[in-house]
């Protein structure tokens, strides 16, 4: 029982930093676009 939720908390912080990279990348991108069209 213990693992499993050791495992849960793994998968949520994970799920986390997945959420903050893709709105990172999503927002490097959106920069590059903006720099690149001037």
């Amino acid at each position: 029982q213990q693992r499993i939720r050791e495992l849960e908390k793994q998968v949520r912080r994970l799920e986390e930093h997945n959420t903050i990279l893709k709105k990172a990348t999503t927002a490097l991108l959106m920069s590059d676009s903006l720099n690149g069209s001037r």
